[in-house]
C-alpha cells in the first residue's frame, strides 16, 4: 500500500505559515500591550474610545490593538503669541506680540475639556492682548508693560484653570505705535529735549550772572571797607599833624620872643653900668627858654628831665588812644562781612535762592551805624561830632 506524500507536505507548510502568523500576532500584541511613558509625560488611555486612566512614567501594559494613548508634556511650555494690531482708547493704532508660559497641571482635563490646548491658549491670549491694549491710553501701553502683563495673565487664569492648564507668566515683548505716531513722538521728544536744553542754558546763564554780581558786590564792599579805613587813618593823621603844627607854631613864636629878649640882655650886659634892672617878664622868658631848650618839663624833684610828648587833653582831642581800637573794630567788621559773603556765595553755588543777598549800600550803611553806636558807647562825644572836631583841629 502506497501513501501519497504531497498532501502531507502541504499540511506541514500550512502549519508553518499558521505558526508564523501566530508568532507575528503574538509579537504585535505584546508590542501593542506595552506602553513606555517618558519621565516628563503623562498619557491618557482610551479603550474602544472610552477614557480609562492616565499612564504614569515608566512601562505600562494596556489592552492590545484596542487602546490609544495621548501624550501630554508636563513641563513648562512656551507659546508665541503672533503680532496683534489694536486701537488704543485714544484711537492710536499699535501692534504688539507676547510670549505665554504655560504648564499642564491636570492631563485628564487637558484631554477631555479642550481640543488642542496649545492652540486654544494661544488664541485666547491673542484676543486678550487686543482687548487689554484697546482699554488703555497710548502712553500707558508704552510705559506700563508690567500692568499689561498682569492684566493678560488675570484674564487667562479663569478659562485655562478649567482646561487643567496654569498660565505661569505672560511677557509682552514689543508694543509699537504706527509710523505716523512714531514720527510725532520723535518730534515731541526732540522738542522736549530742546526745551530742557534751553531751560538749562538759561539757568546756567542766570547762575553765572548771579555769581558774577556776587563777586562784584564782594569786591565793592571790600574796596569800600579799605577806603573807609584809609579815610579814618588819614583823618587821624591830619588831626595829629594839625595839632603838631599848632604846637610848633606856638613854640616858634615864644622862641623868637625869648631870642629877642636874650639879645636885649646881651646889649644890656655890654653897657658900662654895673647895675642891671631885670623886669619880671624877662625873668619869665628866661625860664620858658630853658624849658624849650630841653623840650621837657623838669619833674618836681628836679633831678632829671623827661619828655612829655602830648598831654592827656591833646591825646583825647586827637584820638590817639582810640586809633588801634577803631582799626581793630573795622578789621573785625570787615572779616565778619567777608565770611558772610562767602556763605552767601556758597548758597548760590548750591542752587539756593539768592534773594537774601544784601545790597552793598545797605551793608555799608549798617556798618556805619554799628561804628557810630560803638563810638557813642566808648566816648562821651558822638562819633560825628568827634570827627568834625578832629577835622577842625
Amino acid at each position: 500500500m502506497v501513501v501519497p506524500l504531497v498532501p502531507m507536505q502541504t499540511a506541514g507548510a500550512a502549519l508553518l505559515v499558521v505558526g508564523a502568523l501566530v508568532l507575528v500576532v503574538v509579537i504585535a500584541a505584546l508590542l501593542s500591550a506595552i506602553e513606555i511613558v517618558n519621565a516628563y509625560e503623562k498619557r491618557a488611555l482610551t479603550v474602544f474610545g472610552e477614557y480609562r486612566k492616565l499612564l504614569e512614567p515608566g512601562i505600562n501594559f494596556v489592552p492590545p490593538f484596542v487602546s490609544n494613548t495621548y501624550a501630554f508634556d508636563m513641563r513648562t511650555q512656551t507659546l508665541d503669541v503672533p503680532r496683534q494690531e489694536a486701537i488704543t482708547r485714544d484711537n492710536s493704532p499699535v501692534t504688539a506680540d507676547a510670549v505665554v508660559y504655560i504648564k499642564v497641571m491636570d492631563a485628564k482635563k487637558a484631554f477631555l475639556q479642550v481640543d488642542d490646548y496649545k492652540r486654544a491658549v494661544s488664541n485666547l491670549a491673542q484676543t486678550t492682548l487686543r482687548a487689554v491694549l484697546g482699554d488703555m491710553e497710548l502712553d500707558d501701553t508704552l510705559n506700563k508693560r508690567q500692568e499689561i502683563n498682569a492684566r493678560i495673565r488675570t484674564e487667562l487664569d479663569e478659562p485655562t484653570d478649567e482646561w487643567g492648564i496654569r498660565v505661569e507668566s505672560v511677557e509682552v515683548r514689543e508694543v509699537n505705535p504706527s509710523k505716523d505716531v512714531q514720527r510725532a513722538m520723535e518730534q515731541q521728544t526732540s522738542a522736549e529735549r530742546k526745551r530742557r536744553a534751553m531751560i538749562l542754558e538759561a539757568q546756567g546763564e542766570r547762575r553765572s550772572a548771579v555769581e558774577k554780581a556776587e563777586g562784584d558786590k564782594q569786591s565793592e564792599i571790600i574796596r569800600a571797607q579799605g577806603e573807609k579805613q584809609s579815610q579814618i587813618l588819614e583823618a587821624q593823621g591830619d588831626s595829629i599833624s594839625t595839632v603838631l603844627r599848632a604846637r610848633s607854631a606856638e613854640s616858634m613864636g615864644e622862641r623868637a620872643i625869648i631870642d629877642k629878649g636874650m639879645e636885649t640882655l646881651g646889649d644890656i650886659g655890654q653897657g658900662e653900668s654895673t647895675t642891671f634892672v631885670m623886669p619880671q617878664e624877662l625873668t619869665s622868658l628866661v625860664g620858658r627858654y630853658g624849658k624849650h631848650l630841653s623840650g621837657s618839663d623838669v619833674e618836681e624833684d628836679g633831678s632829671e628831665l623827661e619828655s612829655r610828648e602830648f598831654d592827656d587833653e591833646t591825646r583825647e582831642l586827637i584820638g590817639l588812644d582810640d586809633i588801634a581800637e577803631i582799626i581793630g573794630e573795622i578789621d573785625q567788621e570787615a572779616d565778619m562781612d567777608v565770611e558772610a559773603m562767602e556763605q552767601e556765595a556758597q548758597a548760590i553755588k548750591e542752587g539756593k535762592d539768592p534773594a537774601n543777598i544784601s545790597d552793598p549800600d545797605e551793608v555799608i550803611e549798617e556798618m556805619d551805624q554799628d561804628f557810630q553806636s560803638q563810638a557813642d558807647g566808648g566816648t562821651e562825644m558822638p562819633a560825628d561830632e568827634a570827627d568834625e572836631s578832629s577835622t577842625t583841629d
